[in-house]
């Protein structure tokens, strides 16, 4: 991987949490809390895609920390430790946090990756 290709990849970790958010969003779009918590195929699914945005938060951080320092507001600590407590914890995932997840952050999160990917152009 050449130099340029080595600065770009940001993006694409950006683009992989971009995807995985509006994927989580999708399979939950137009269902009412209670079917969630009934639905396991669903929560399965959208468990995974917040792993994914997690994992790539993570892997940004460790690879451009000086575009998590220029961003103190964006919650990489939250992203890395939701990821952590589901592949850590499987047994245990709340999925009343995960549906407020979905519900609440994913959407602001949609909101401030587009303005990280704006900046980056």
């Amino acid at each position: 991987m050449n130099a340029e290709q080595l600065g770009s990849r940001h993006i694409d970790y950006l683009d992989h949490m971009l995807d995985a958010l509006r994927l989580a969003r999708s399979y939950t779009d137009g269902q009412k809390k209670e079917d969630f918590l009934e639905d396991r195929k669903t929560q399965q699914a959208v468990i995974l895609n917040i792993l994914i945005i997690g994992e790539a938060a993570t892997k940004l951080a460790n690879e451009y920390p000086e575009i998590v320092s220029k961003h103190p507001t964006f919650p990489w600590k939250q992203m890395r430790g939701m990821r952590n407590r589901m592949a850590h914890g499987y047994f245990e995932i709340n999925l009343d946090i995960v549906w407020e997840t979905v519900q609440q952050s994913l959407p602001e999160l949609e909101q401030q990756i587009l303005q990280l990917m704006q900046q980056a152009e």
